[in-house]
């Protein structure tokens, strides 16, 4: 699967002229405020460095540590129970003006580039790949290391991550955000959510040729997006820095199905479809599922009486480093080889049975709606992004649940929200399966194309039932 170049099935609508609209005026003031943004985002590099860095100096916290007197369970709240679950939200709500306005790796790695050797983005970062498969590796080490739970582990991965960012910035680009555009472990995830924001910036095509006469600044677009032809809030990090530009673009609200239905006609491809299907609706489920899965326990009993049986006892050591299996003793929390396996093996066999039956619900969907063809496939994909962001929102949001239940806050509504979240989410995602159905199809044809999704669907929803109701 090869990374496509964006092209609208359809012209985007003409801009209203400049300088109208509350968003419009929203989108100069964070041009005419970069200096502040800047401050900001150093700010926040600041409070994320010491939430990461000094609980994994301190020792681990008792049975009597709370939140508001244990700086450990305060930030893991702050990162698990805050932080990602409602930066994924803020994709669906603003687009992606955290990565352009808040997040320290984001500021982190341009800096670096600021100052670094300015050497070119090889081929190899430019591989369509690296979105789907960093973050299946991040999500699955992380869970091999317990990343939610402990501070080391966090350190380890978030502060790899953000070690990893500041190199490739040093390395690639002069001021830009490599790192961000091609191997951030949730650039895809954000990229995907991005598409459902009820803003973004447009760009007027005609008035941008129109002014090619005059002279103009040049942009410094730190992720890299070709702003003359940008269709998408996607890969747009919404900092503001091309607020009328040219006279030609300006952030406007939208409809949150358009880049979904449009832009994604053309747009959405393979490795996007794998990373809703196999990696938001497959691992993570997967990743999310395990603690309480007593198919999981049943797959590791299953196997360590195998092989005791067998006489083979190596599996069984526990004996391993903390950064590549769980190790904690002190808390009865130690992983074994067969551990790992059996973790490795559960959300592997997870990813396999949601996404290939996602697969065949989205290949039988496109069969029913007349003239098969595989980019009706990976387009009609992208009406899942609602119930795979949903999903992951859920997941994170469980150990909010956890936590605040831990400080004896009631928190018996919980699964009521959750059921109507995913009830929401399916609607949407349903709703949107029909517009771009209704692209190829009419009358009944169309109508039975949607009984596949549905099936999909109710296929997602009781994965997540199993997880919050019946276990």
């Amino acid at each position: 699967m090869k990374a496509r170049t964006v092209i609208p099935i359809l012209a985007m609508p003409a801009a209203p002229a400049p300088s109208t609209g509350r968003l419009a005026t929203v989108g100069r003031w964070l041009r005419d405020h970069a200096t502040l943004l800047r401050r900001l985002q150093w700010a926040v590099v600041l409070v994320y460095a010491a939430l990461l860095v000094i609980p994994a100096l301190l020792p681990l916290p008792d049975d009597s540590a709370r939140m508001l007197n244990n700086l450990t369970i305060f930030a893991q709240f702050v990162f698990w129970g805050i932080w990602w679950p409602f930066v994924l939200l803020s994709m669906v709500l603003f687009g992606r003006i955290w990565c352009g306005v808040l997040c320290p790796e984001g500021a982190l790695t341009e800096w670096a580039a600021q100052k670094g050797l300015g050497r070119p983005i090889p081929r190899w970062m430019r591989w369509g790949g690296w979105p789907f498969v960093a973050f299946v590796l991040t999500t699955v080490y992380g869970q091999m290391v317990s990343v939610y739970q402990y501070p080391q582990a966090a350190l380890l991965v978030l502060g790899g991550s953000t070690v990893a960012a500041v190199a490739v910035g040093w390395v690639y680009t002069k001021g830009k955000r490599a790192w961000c555009r091609h191997l951030c472990p949730v650039n895809g995830v954000f990229a995907l959510l991005a598409k459902l924001a009820p803003m973004a910036y447009r760009v007027d095509e005609a008035r941008w040729a129109a002014s090619a006469h005059h002279t103009h600044s040049a942009v410094n677009c730190a992720p890299l997006q070709p702003l003359r032809h940008m269709q998408g809030g996607s890969g747009c990090h919404m900092c503001g820095r091309c607020s009328d530009h040219r006279d030609a673009i300006q952030l406007q609200a939208r409809s949150p199905a358009d880049e979904v239905l449009r832009v994604a006609a053309k747009e959405a491809d393979g490795w996007q479809t794998a990373l809703i299907v196999f990696g938001l609706l497959g691992v993570a489920i997967g990743a999310f599922h395990w603690t309480v899965s007593p198919w999981f326990v049943a797959l590791k009993q299953g196997a360590a009486e195998w092989l005791i049986e067998h006489d083979i006892l190596w599996p069984l050591d526990t004996d391993i480093p903390w950064w590549l299996l769980t190790h904690y003793p002190q808390y009865n929390d130690v992983f074994s080889w067969l551990d790992g396996a059996s973790l490795l093996a559960y959300v592997a066999l997870t990813a396999l049975a949601m996404g290939g039956g996602l697969l065949l619900c989205l290949a039988a969907a496109v069969a029913l709606a007349g003239g098969w063809r595989r980019q009706r496939l990976h387009h009609l994909a992208q009406s899942l992004i609602p119930l795979a962001g949903c999903g992951v929102f859920l997941g994170l949001s469980a150990l909010t649940v956890t936590l605040l239940k831990a400080e004896g806050v009631d928190m018996h509504w919980a699964n009521t929200l959750r059921l109507t979240l995913l009830t929401a989410a399916s609607a949407w995602s349903a709703w949107l399966a029909w517009r771009i159905l209704g692209q190829w199809s009419h009358g009944a044809r169309r109508a039975l194309a949607c009984l596949p999704i549905l099936a999909a669907l109710a296929w997602v929803g009781m994965a997540w039932g199993w997880m919050f109701w019946w276990w």
